[in-house]
């Protein structure tokens, strides 16, 4: 006999819109046809390191004070 299995946790999406000039958007557009993948893939692959292990809290060391420039890192 097979259990009763569990309703999965719906997921919640928000959306985000950014602006892209034309060339822009014709070169993003032509890119991802070039790979095979999609926008929205390239973006989320492109930003990963920032959205993934930051929503509890983020590291010391990505904190800058007003006075302090990232130039000599």
């Amino acid at each position: 006999m097979a259990g009763k299995t569990r309703k999965r946790k719906k997921i919640r999406y928000t959306k985000l819109t950014i602006k892209l000039s034309a060339k822009q958007k014709q070169s993003l557009i032509n890119y991802c046809i070039a790979r095979q993948t999609t926008p929205n893939k390239l973006i989320k692959k492109s930003i990963k390191r920032y959205i993934n292990g930051f929503d509890k809290n983020v590291p010391d060391e990505f904190y800058t004070s007003e006075k302090q420039l990232d130039l000599f890192n």
